[in-house]
């Protein structure tokens, strides 16, 4: 398989799992607590974070991304802070890419995680807590393990997104091969080139072929937490 695929094709294929495993790493813990205070808590202000999470999948991916470049380009505000403190840049490297495809991946894999919380019976969180179990006790040893097959499909459906996000991701960190490059924006250029068809489709196959893959292996992991919820 190594001489199927291009040197350009293979750097794009090892970019956007990289970015898609980062974006996924860095936002599952931040979607499991806004997932959780979601579906448990009651506070002010609640339906505006209900609505800034899902706001992604109803803005075009193009606003998404030119908002992330003012907010985190060299001269946005948060932009300019990061990388005069830790040195650290977004715009136009690969670290924007798995930003971007972070927050395009963020609402699926909140709504996945929630939909599971809210199907937890609240009685099973009393009884712990009654039990002289601190919250993090009961969230750690009682909901976690229940909700588990709940995170495994948001952390799939978030890896998906993520490897499949182009809108946001082109307009935010560019279309610079081996650098920000995803498979998504290498389909792209292969269809804008005269004769690069046969390219974007082996690219369109190794997408097809990670995504069944991811798939299949979300669903023997859901199946063995399940089983293991279940005492089996």
């Amino acid at each position: 398989m190594t001489g199927w695929l291009g040197p350009e094709e293979w750097q794009a294929v090892g970019l956007s799992l990289k970015v898609s495993l980062w974006a996924i790493a860095l936002s599952l813990p931040p979607g499991i607590f806004i997932a959780y205070a979601l579906a448990r808590w009651e506070f002010r202000g609640k339906q505006v974070l209900n609505m800034l999470v899902h706001l992604p999948l109803i803005l075009p991916p193009v606003v998404t991304g030119y908002l992330l470049l003012l907010t985190f380009g060299r001269r946005g505000p948060l932009g300019a802070w990061l990388y005069e403190t830790f040195d650290l840049v977004f715009a136009f490297r690969w670290t924007g890419a798995a930003l971007a495809a972070a927050i395009m991946a963020f609402p699926l894999m909140v709504r996945a995680i929630r939909l599971a919380i809210e199907a937890v019976d609240p009685k099973l969180e009393q009884a712990a807590a009654t039990l002289g179990a601190s919250r993090v006790q009961v969230f750690s040893t009682v909901t976690l393990p229940l909700i588990l097959p709940g995170v495994i499909a948001g952390a799939v459906l978030g890896f998906a997104k993520a490897m499949g996000e182009f809108g946001a991701t082109i307009t935010f960190v560019s279309n610079i091969p081996g650098q920000t490059q995803t498979l998504p924006s290498a389909i792209y250029t292969f269809l804008q080139v005269p004769g690069g068809e046969t390219a974007a489709l082996r690219l369109v196959l190794v997408s097809v072929f990670v995504a069944m893959t991811a798939l299949a292996l979300s669903e023997i992991l859901a199946r063995r937490a399940a089983k293991r919820v279940a005492g089996g």
